[in-house]
């Protein structure tokens, strides 16, 4: 048996206060997760410290703390055992979020899409004389999905007993969707004021329907400066910073040429040439981190013009960056070969 001082799971539980667990499972069920991975949060406190163990004693230590004096030694020793450890977990916990967020909001995303063909099915069982658990149990199709599977635990819930609205409300608060969570509210008064929900539905399914045809205008008035943007994220931008680096490579190498003439035949020109401290190198690598930065806020603008949120955007982060830094590559190869021959 592990003890608890080293076993994973008991060390992750010291990371997560009791008062915070709780709120943490509500967030985590939104993407599907039922329980808290402390075993997992465990173990990556244990790899921060082999990590800081292993960047302190081959790097740190060698360079900076042996041989020093006690006070440099202690803070050395103390800023690398706190910082190192913190930023990788804090890393973690940033990567875990962002995560959870993008499963949650795909998982919402498929119940909306087929939220309209779900209700439309349970407004038919109801005008089938089916009682409304009994019409949400016979709506579940295995084409909804996620959407099946949650209706179904919601359709036991009150099948054993449970209110309607208490079981309803347990499953929309899995969910940032405001449509869902009107769309059964509706339902939910209809059901208390006793009226004809059928009709109701049929309603709400027009609603949805309405909603979902706006979306698609909208996305469609956006897709020219989608088109734009990508334009100028793939084609422009690497372009200039192409040229940019011929530009700077040219003027480099006429200081470099000047400057062996001599300064008599520098005075006679027009312009004066002098010494450019630029390193190429270092501009190519600025190059390719600025484009790469560029994709990605191009990528959550295009997501936003489409989709509403910056969520969606991150499944086009991939294509942006690799298809502009591989066609600023590209540029550069070709622009060598024409540019490189003028100062040989």
């Amino acid at each position: 048996m592990i003890p608890k001082v080293i076993n994973p799971e008991e060390f992750g539980k010291a990371f997560i206060p009791k008062g915070m667990r709780a709120s943490l499972i509500n967030y985590l069920q939104r993407a599907g997760i039922s329980e808290v991975p402390y075993r997992l949060i465990g173990w990556v406190f244990y790899m921060g410290l082999a990590i800081t163990y292993a960047v302190y004693f081959f790097s740190i230590y060698p360079n900076y703390v042996k041989g020093s004096q006690t006070l440099i030694v202690f803070l050395y020793t103390a800023i690398a055992w706190t910082v190192i450890p913190l930023a990788i977990m804090t890393l973690f916990f940033c990567g875990a979020l962002l995560f959870v967020d993008l499963r949650a909001y795909n998982r919402t995303k498929q119940i909306e899409d087929h939220l309209q063909d779900f209700l439309r099915f349970v407004s038919e069982n109801l005008k089938g004389g089916m009682p409304f658990e009994k019409a949400i149990w016979g709506a579940i199709k295995p084409e909804f999905g996620l959407l099946s599977n949650e209706t179904r635990l919601a359709a036991k819930r009150v099948m054993t007993g449970r209110d309607i609205e208490e079981a309803i409300s347990e499953f929309t608060s899995k969910y940032d969707s405001p449509m869902l969570h009107r769309s059964f509210d509706l339902i939910v008064e209809g059901l208390k004021g006793g009226g004809k929900t059928a009709e109701l539905i049929d309603r709400i399914v027009e609603n949805i329907e309405e909603t979902k045809e706006l979306k698609r205008e909208m996305i469609a008035t956006n897709l020219n400066y989608v088109i734009f943007i990508t334009f100028i994220v793939i084609i422009i931008t690497p372009g200039l910073f192409t040229l940019s680096y011929q530009f700077l490579t040219i003027l480099k190498g006429f200081s470099t040429k000047l400057g062996g003439t001599g300064a008599s035949s520098q005075m006679s020109l027009p312009i004066n040439f002098g010494a450019i401290s630029l390193d190429p190198g270092v501009f190519k690598r600025f190059s390719m981190y600025t484009i790469s930065l560029i994709s990605v806020f191009s990528s959550m603008m295009i997501s936003i013009m489409q989709n509403g949120n910056i969520k969606g955007g991150v499944k086009y982060i991939p294509f942006f960056a690799l298809a502009s830094v591989g066609l600023y590559l590209l540029f550069m190869h070709f622009a060598c070969q024409i540019f490189g021959s003028i100062f040989v």
